[in-house]
């Protein structure tokens, strides 16, 4: 398929020795970041127009490539196709060719429903995906059609897709069905609320370590003034907080693909483009910093007594991360954080850690 036919390429900026726009080239390379740009938010009831992501550029490209190795790609914008389903035929096509090449699409704009097609694409090329999503909504309605309110549910129902497990974070109680809730804890999923993830990352760390996918619904983020997202909230993740963020999934040490949704593409205000230059900045970072990292590596063994029965922790003595199980394979056992280790020695263990 000729990309040429149905992707914009982008306009080209004078940027500085210094900063990131120096470094970015338009054709997908192997084991590089791919940034592809989505103008289809008909599953958020917007329009599918080409839009213009010249402003979300010029801040970009303008921020420090500090010692970035990997390279970065900005493949252009994405042409809607006549419908919602030929948006994501045609999307699922770009991410197979990055996938092929070891390549990490990081998708940016379009509705949340273009999760479906992220899990899609990765689905193709490997089995058992650990899919993390960032949102303060949890919706499982059923319908023919795909849309933000029912991609979750064509996830984890279709006997196609294989999904190991499903982190969910973010949620607001005040928006959401109880039932939706139940329903993810029903099926053992993390769940994860938004009063759990601000100040710190500490707590939320885990479920992004070895996420291969991650999607971020930009309705999570909070909005003031001028609306930061296609559905705004005053209640959400705040600027520095979902930069960390960003910075832990570019952490991610099997990350294949990432997306940013639902952002309020027909802003105007200069800080809103500004804060979405930044969260893809974050996420580079964290990715450079991923790959720097060295492969072999040593953990220290703890083991807690509780109510006569012993369980194993692990602390990786580079990164000084933490995970629950005796294994002698790391990928076998849960990633956790030094605070379910000291609650573990208090005699409470997750329940998480004892999903049979």
């Amino acid at each position: 398929m000729n990309f040429e036919d149905f992707i914009i390429s982008p306009r080209n900026f004078r940027t500085e020795n210094w900063q990131i726009g120096d470094q970015i080239t338009k054709e997908i390379k192997e084991d590089s970041i791919v940034l592809l740009f989505v103008s289809d938010y008909r599953g958020a009831k917007g329009d599918a127009e080409v839009q213009d992501f010249t402003a979300i550029r010029k801040e970009f490209y303008q921020l420090s490539k500090l010692d970035f190795e990997i390279p970065i790609v900005d493949l252009g914008d994405l042409v809607s196709g006549k419908s919602v389903e030929d948006s994501h035929y045609i999307l699922q096509e770009v991410l197979s060719a990055c996938h092929s090449k070891r390549a990490i699409p990081v998708i940016i704009g379009g509705s949340n429903d273009f999760a479906f097609s992220l899990f899609s694409g990765l689905n193709f090329h490997q089995q058992n995906i650990n899919y993390t999503q960032i949102s303060n909504i949890i919706s499982l309605k059923q319908g023919e059609g795909i849309d933000e309110h029912t991609f979750l549910s064509k996830i984890l129902s279709s006997k196609n897709f294989s999904i190991k497990n499903y982190h969910h974070l973010g949620y607001q109680k005040h928006l959401n069905e109880a039932d939706s809730v139940k329903l993810i804890k029903e099926v053992e999923f993390d769940i994860i609320r938004l009063a759990e993830m601000m100040n710190s990352t500490e707590r939320t760390e885990p479920f992004f370590r070895k996420a291969d996918l991650v999607t971020v619904n930009c309705d999570a983020i909070e909005s003031f003034s001028d609306a930061f997202s296609m559905n705004p909230q005053v209640n959400g993740l705040n600027r520095r907080e979902i930069c960390a963020y960003m910075k832990e999934i570019g952490l991610s040490e099997n990350l294949k693909s990432v997306g940013i949704f639902n952002y309020n593409i027909y802003s105007e205000n200069q800080l809103n483009h500004q804060l979405l230059a930044q969260m893809i900045w974050y996420l580079i970072e964290g990715i450079n910093i991923q790959q720097s990292h060295p492969k072999e590596r040593y953990y220290e063994m703890f083991y807690v007594l509780i109510e006569d029965r012993q369980y194993a922790f692990k602390r990786d003595t580079f990164s000084n991360l933490w995970y629950f199980g005796d294994d002698e394979n790391i990928e076998n056992c849960i990633p956790c954080s030094r605070k379910d280790f000291d609650e573990a020695k208090k005699g409470w263990l997750s329940a998480r850690f004892t999903k049979s």
